[in-house]
């Protein structure tokens, strides 16, 4: 499958020409088996654990399903001018990929090829060459040029850790637009149904600021050790009302005993002075 990338940033399919440096020849083919993928280090300690929590809360709230894509440093594979490009970004979002036989594990992603388009990249910043603003547009091409033109990633998304900064780029009319956050700062996905932002506070030992997700009502999405604090929380709550209750009863109980024996007391007591009674009434 052959597809050029207009000056308007479209994919349009056309057959094989000659690459230009304003129109790249683009084709989805498969990466092969004895391909070298990329196997750099992370130049952030902070990239994985990102990466991880924003996975984390989707899941935990039940939004990940078995035909979606959903990774984190994972190579996207494109053949630009007949050359094979990877890039792997930090998080990355496909609504829909073709399944893959059991046991076989999946490299890498080709779209079109294997799939839906992607719909949704982040990258956490880093210094590089080909880094997150790079519009390097030859090979091995800049990271935005690549999102922007080659893939046409819908939404680009890069966080700054150390800044703070969030900045959300959505494709318009093949080029991508910068992007307002809302009055909280968040920024609205409307692909995943949820918001985007930046959070303060702990996971698993870091206490850093987090790129997290809202639904659309503004509740926050839990982590799931959040959502298992919270559950434990509640257990306890009701453990606690399940106590009070039983303390209750038992108080109820103890009153009825109670008042059971006051009136059996007042029984005896009334049938002592009706003997009594009796007993003066008779004839000496």
């Amino acid at each position: 499958m052959v597809s050029e990338v207009s000056p308007s940033g479209k994919v349009v399919n056309s057959p094989v020409t000659q690459p230009t440096a304003s129109q790249p020849v683009v084709t989805w083919e498969k990466l092969p088996a004895d391909y070298v993928l990329p196997d750099d280090p992370v130049e952030n300690i902070q990239q994985p654990i990102l990466a991880a929590a924003l996975t984390d809360a989707l899941g935990e709230a039940g939004l990940i399903q078995p035909e979606m894509l959903i990774a984190s440093n994972f190579g996207l594979v494109a053949t630009v001018n007949q050359k094979t490009v990877v890039k792997a970004p930090d998080w990355l979002y496909v609504p829909r990929v073709v399944p893959i036989p059991e046991g076989v594990v999946r490299r890498s992603y080709t779209p079109t090829l294997e799939g839906e388009p992607v719909v949704i990249v982040m990258e956490f910043l880093s210094e590089t060459d080909t880094g997150e603003y790079s519009v390097r547009p030859n090979y091995p091409y800049g990271k935005l040029y690549f999102y922007e033109h080659i893939l046409q990633v819908p939404v680009y998304a890069i966080f700054d850790p150390h800044s703070l900064a969030l900045e959300v780029r959505r494709l318009q009319d093949g080029q991508y637009a910068l992007q307002p956050p809302d009055a909280n700062g968040r920024f609205w996905l409307p692909e995943l149904n949820l918001f985007l932002g930046v959070w303060y506070g702990s996971r698993l030992g870091s206490t850093i600021h987090w790129l997290r997700w809202w639904d659309a009502t503004g509740h926050l999405l839990l982590w799931s050790f959040e959502k298992a604090e919270q559950e434990r929380q509640r257990a306890e709550q009701e453990k606690a009302r399940a106590e009070q209750e039983r303390q209750r009863a038992e108080q109820e109980r103890q009153r009825a005993e109670q008042e059971k024996a006051r009136a059996e007391a007042a029984e005896q007591e009334l049938a002592r002075l009706r003997a009594l009674f009796n007993q003066r009434e008779q004839p000496s």
